[in-house]
């Protein structure tokens, strides 16, 4: 049964809330382009189902502090949660958004991008 758009993004949001990369394993393309967030500012692309799960599945069970723990934030379109927040809480947390293509009920692009403050060596001196 192929899954609707709304059910991918919560099966995706539900692998984070629950860290259970379980979630994630039935939802990415055999062909899926994702790009993580990390290293800043420049990306890390990962390809395939394989390079894909298993980048995620590092950061769903990954327990530091400001890792792992995605949570929709109140920004939408449409049904979903554009923005989520990473982090244990409001004050020790980053914003973040993943920009997903979905097709037949399957991801087959996904960027993630974080919202963080910039470094400025040169204000610094």
């Amino acid at each position: 049964m192929t899954k609707t758009t709304d059910e991918v993004i919560d099966r995706f949001n539900q692998a984070f809330q629950e860290r259970d990369a379980t979630f994630v394993e039935d939802i990415i393309a055999p062909d899926c382009v994702m790009e993580s967030v990390q290293p800043a500012p420049d990306t890390t692309p990962y390809e395939g189902s394989d390079a894909s799960f298993s980048s995620w599945k590092a950061l769903i069970e990954d327990h530091q502090p400001l890792r792992g723990r995605g949570r929709p934030h109140r920004r939408r379109v449409g049904a979903h949660p554009l923005a989520v927040r990473l982090g244990p809480g409001p004050n020790d947390s980053v914003r973040g958004v993943n920009v997903m293509r979905i097709i037949d009920g399957k991801i087959v692009e996904a960027a993630g991008y974080s919202k963080t403050a910039p470094v400025v060596d040169a204000l610094e001196s």
